[in-house]
């Protein structure tokens, strides 16, 4: 038998062989392209010292096509669990210096190894991905690979948090798994992510397009919606990353993290930040940042949808979730993409007992016939469904505008918001006083000697009668109307009296919910 010596030194061998990856080579091309190596990206991830890697010496068994002799080490992914400010996650990255990174049987077992340690053990899951999607040469395993993934994702949905991080191409199948996850990160000039690449495009449609045009970071988080971040380097990926699960729980059975509670800063003063004219725009990111503890808010989807705003932040030291319309934008309407976004985010922080605030300014849903060919009917149901079934503590704080529909769907008493607060010069109504005015009192403003100066009385008129918080109130439809510089304290208190309520919904599978 050999001695215990030279087991150690081989071991420290293999391991040093395995973890060059596809050698000095094909590392000195994935640096060349401004990436980090796989293993490095672990590593910065985690915290110092805490990764401990599993299934190193997987081989994958394919047979033909130059596979049988060929040695992938790891099989160009690498998985194991760590902690991220001393919390233990489970995590897998994928190595594109071993055969691009491509997904065989046994790199999809691998993957499939540690999800299923995540699920078990209740921790988060953090996905790396750099690959260039099915290997090839095996076929029908590698796509049983990507299905095995796919339901899992599905599985640990709404028990974990799950994260991807993509820092090189995802393709075909593959991005799938993104999809199914709760957020995406991205880099900008790395990222790509696209079903199929510019080569088939031209091919099939004779048109030229690159790959950063197709599916780069800032297509995904402007234009699809498909990501959540986008950072212009890897270091600061990792950053927002490490951000982000400060202010989530680690999973469904749990809540967020408590922190020391702190002040807004003095600079954002909710006295001045919203104009008196309810035609002249704010941005609503300064609202929020005069409500919440330091200022402090991280949001979600920043450059995707931005007529409505979503992210996470904290009031007495507590992890709360904010929906906001942005006046900034389309006077911060709702539309076909703000109530996906909204609702995905709803329903994200129901998952994992996240209080939802949402702070309402809008005319309403957006008009037009792209917006009813897009299916804005269909789509807005989506923001009304993810109130109606959350059961979180629900607040709502009507600021200027509730029309209409609009009204309804941001978080309304008649979805069952638990509290619904509104500011003095808040507007209810069924529609914006200027317009309804012109319908009802059309033939009185018709008829009148001076129509312009008639239909400026009538809207004063309708504005006095019903577009103002009162009339709501002394139906019961808002609870409490209240100065601005009110709105912290009321806000944690329905946090705090609404946090251990019970909710009691009829006994079934599960909803239909308007995909």
């Amino acid at each position: 038998m050999a001695s215990i010596t030279k087991q150690i030194k081989e071991l420290k061998k293999r391991k040093q062989e395995v973890s060059l990856g596809g050698g000095e080579k094909a590392i000195k091309k994935q640096q060349a392209m401004g990436k980090l190596t796989a293993r490095e990206r672990i590593l910065k991830l985690l915290d110092k010292n805490s990764f401990h890697e599993y299934d190193m010496f997987v081989k994958h068994d394919a047979r033909g096509f130059g596979l049988d002799n060929k040695d992938l080490h790891g099989d160009g992914v690498i998985i194991g669990t760590g902690s991220i400010s001393g919390h233990t996650i489970c995590i897998y990255a994928q190595d594109f210096t071993v055969a691009g990174g491509s997904l065989g049987f046994a790199h999809a077992r691998k993957i499939t190894k540690i999800m299923d340690h995540a699920l078990k053990l209740r921790v988060p899951l953090i996905g790396i991905n750099d690959s260039g999607g099915a290997r090839i040469q095996e076929g029908v395993n590698a796509l049983a690979g990507y299905g095995e993934i796919f339901f899992r994702n599905t599985l640990a949905s709404g028990v974990i948090p799950q994260i991807s991080v993509i820092l090189g191409p995802c393709a075909g199948g593959a991005v799938y798994s993104p999809a199914l996850t709760d957020f995406v990160f991205t880099v900008d000039k790395i990222s790509k992510m696209f079903i199929t690449g510019p080569e088939v495009i031209k091919t099939v449609l004779n048109e030229d397009i690159s790959m950063e045009e197709l599916g780069g970071a800032r297509v995904h988080c402007e234009t699809t919606g498909n990501a959540h971040f986008f950072a212009k380097s890897e270091d600061e990926c990792f950053e927002q990353i490490k951000e982000l699960v400060t202010y989530i729980p680690w999973n469904n059975s749990k809540k967020a993290e408590t922190t020391k509670s702190s002040l807004p800063l003095k600079k954002f003063n909710i006295n001045k930040i919203v104009p008196s004219d309810p035609r002249t725009s704010y941005d609503v990111r300064n609202l929020i940042k005069s409500i919440v503890d330091g200022s402090e808010f991280f949001e979600v989807q920043e450059m995707w949808a931005a007529n409505i705003v979503i992210g996470f932040s904290r009031l007495d030291g507590n992890t709360v979730g904010f929906v906001a319309n942005q006046p900034l934008v389309l006077a911060g309407v709702l539309d076909v993409d703000s109530s996906d976004k909204a609702g995905r985010f709803i329903r994200y922080c129901d998952a994992f007992n996240i209080p939802i605030i949402t702070l309402v300014d809008l005319p309403g849903y957006l008009p037009g016939v792209d917006q009813e060919h897009a299916g804005v009917i269909r789509h807005g149901a989506k923001i009304l469904y993810a109130y109606s079934e959350a059961t979180v503590p629900k607040i709502s704080v009507i600021i200027r505008k509730a029309y209409g529909g609009g009204y309804i769907a941001m978080n309304s008493r008649h979805l069952r918001a638990d509290f619904v607060f509104a500011w003095p010069g808040a507007e209810i109504a069924v529609m914006g006083p200027e317009g309804a005015a012109n319908i009802i009192f059309k033939k009185e403003i018709n008829e009148s000697e001076n129509p312009e100066e008639t239909r400026k009385q009538k809207v004063e008129e309708y504005k006095e009668l019903f577009a103002n918080p009162y009339v709501a109130a002394a139906k019961g439809h808002v609870d409490s109307v209240i100065e601005p510089k009110e709105t912290r304290n009321f806000l944690i208190h329905a946090i705090n009296v609404s946090s251990e309520k019970e909710v009691f919904i009829p006994r079934k599978k599960h909803g239909i919910p308007p995909f």
